[in-house]
């Protein structure tokens, strides 16, 4: 029998081409990409200084959440940016003092203006008809429906005129701005003159007005004419006493305003 000898040739390792290894080329991308990972983040993180520092005078400026100390070490603030601070905050303590005394000389002139209306009123036989009391926005003159108008009408009657014309006389002398409000009971009105309330409350408060500026030359600037109809009642409308209380022209001597004071 004959023998065959096979003899499997060696494959030859061929020399490594140029460049580097693949693995090595894997594993630049990757370092590649944490540096521009970590650099993103260093990015994201940087404080924007200016728009801190705006932000951190904002709160230093409000004396209500200023009380002299900081968890924020502001030892980098520049002298003229600290300066700055302390004159602002010093301006807002001053506009306080200034309100606080303007409030209170605003207080003290609304009293000895009601001391005044009220000795007009005693002088001149009005304390009986005419009430006076203080309010935020004034002193009040609160005037019956019975002394002015008759029953669902806006036309001043010829008895109420000596007592308009003493009120008169009393606004005449006074700079302040005057608000006529005119106020009905619950009970509803429709008539071809007066559809509502509505209608009747404005209708006699600016015949108040009229009467007023008509009788002793009064600058009818210095009026306001307002109509509330049954929305504001001082007394519950459940008898004809309470009702009575309610149909009412109030004349309200306004407080002068500090440019005014």
């Amino acid at each position: 029998m004959r023998r065959v000898n096979y003899q499997m040739k060696r494959r030859e390792k061929k020399p490594p081409s140029g460049g580097s290894p693949g693995w090595m080329t894997t594993y630049g991308d990757l370092v590649t990409l944490l540096l521009c990972f970590f650099v993103l983040l260093y990015s994201m993180s940087q404080i924007d200084i200016a728009r801190f520092e705006a932000v951190a005078e904002s709160f230093r400026n409000r004396s209500i959440f200023y009380d002299g100390s900081s968890a924020i070490d502001f030892e980098q603030t520049t002298d003229s940016a600290t300066i700055r601070d302390q004159g602002e905050y010093d301006d807002i303590m001053k506009d306080e003092e200034i309100f606080s005394d303007s409030f209170s000389r605003n207080e003290a002139s609304l009293e000895e203006l009601l001391s005044e209306v009220e000795g007009f009123l005693e002088e001149n036989g009005l304390e009986e008809t005419i009430s006076a009391n203080l309010s935020d926005e004034g002193v009040v003159l609160i005037l019956q429906e019975r002394i002015l108008f008759d029953t669902s009408e806006a036309i001043i009657k010829p008895e109420a005129e000596p007592f308009l014309n003493k009120v008169a006389l009393l606004i005449s002398n006074l700079p302040n701005q005057i608000r006529v409000e005119g106020h009905t009971d619950s009970r509803q009105i429709s008539t071809y003159r007066y559809p509502s309330n509505w209608e009747l409350s404005g209708a006699r408060a600016s015949s108040t007005i009229r009467y007023l500026v008509e009788s002793a030359d009064i600058d009818q600037e210095r009026f306001i004419s307002v109509g509330h109809g049954e929305t504001r009642p001082i007394a519950p409308n459940d008898s004809p006493e309470n009702w009575a209380k309610n149909r009412r022209v109030e004349i309200i001597i306004m407080k002068l305003s500090q440019e005014e004071s």
